[in-house]
């Protein structure tokens, strides 16, 4: 299966919304260099795909790349459907899925807009195996 990233977004405050950069490191072990979710730990990546966003876009919401907080923006992958261990080559980087879906513990400001968000069900996310 090949897919094409779309967007690399990073924020260097939790909580905050993520920016699309022209590029990114990923370090082994960490996670994007410069992104506060980077550390130790199995959520070191989070992923989701374009077609997810165009979701929430179809519901008259304004949003893209980075606004659900992910990390990578992708196309024509099916993230939620990767089993966890599964691996993915992201340019030299490698990384391994080892969740799909999170908890959404408080709502956010698109669920409070839109009553649903796609992040907790299509989100995914990974540790970095090899930095690139």
């Amino acid at each position: 299966m090949t897919g094409t990233v779309v967007a690399v977004c990073v924020s260097n405050k939790k909580g905050e919304r993520k920016k699309p950069e022209e590029s990114a490191l990923l370090r082994e072990n960490h996670g994007v260099v410069g992104d506060a979710h980077a550390g130790d730990g199995e959520r070191q990546v989070s992923l989701l795909a374009e077609e997810s966003i165009r979701k929430m876009q179809a519901l008259g919401l304004d949003v893209g790349a980075g606004d659900f907080a992910e990390n990578i923006s992708t196309r024509g992958v099916d993230l939620p459907a990767l089993p966890v261990g599964t691996q993915l080559a992201v340019g030299d980087a490698v990384l391994r899925v080892t969740r799909i879906g999170k908890e959404c513990h408080s709502r956010c400001a698109i669920y409070d807009q839109a009553g649903d968000c796609v992040m907790p069900r299509e989100g995914i996310f990974a540790v970095v195996l090899r930095g690139g």
